[in-house]
């Protein structure tokens, strides 16, 4: 079982930048596909970037491509959601969350997920 807590979240511009990181508990944080899911006020929640457990692979939503990195270092059981050039359609609860099987088809689900975090707000003005 892995716990997961999420920081960096904020009140941002739009064009301004934030990076979002989530810190996980225990020692095999190496095994677990890792992804960001946000969901606005509304709306459903959405995959935003998933990462395999090496990062040799990574996903994106088609909204955030060429805007959002995402990344991670295993050493410090830490995964990152490095977002730039931000917009107000950006604002929503931001969730980390852990899949305890490698990437695949259906990894850009949330049923893929074991593990969820309690989530970091993101609010971006025009």
């Amino acid at each position: 079982q892995v716990q997961l807590v999420e920081s960096g979240g904020g009140l941002v511009q739009a064009g301004d930048s934030l990076r979002l990181s989530c810190a996980a508990s225990g020692r095999t944080f190496s095994t677990y596909t890792m992804a960001w899911f946000r969901q606005a006020p509304g709306k459903e929640r959405e995959i935003v970037a998933a990462i395999t457990r090496r990062g040799g692979s990574t996903y994106y939503a088609d909204s955030v491509k060429g805007r959002f990195t995402i990344s991670r270092d295993n050493a410090k059981n830490t995964v990152y959601l490095q977002m730039n050039s931000l917009k107000p359609d950006d604002t929503a609860d931001y969730y980390c969350a852990a899949a305890q099987r490698p990437q695949g088809a259906a990894w850009a689900t949330s049923s893929w997920y074991d593990y969820w975090g309690q989530g970091t707000q993101v609010t971006v003005s025009s």
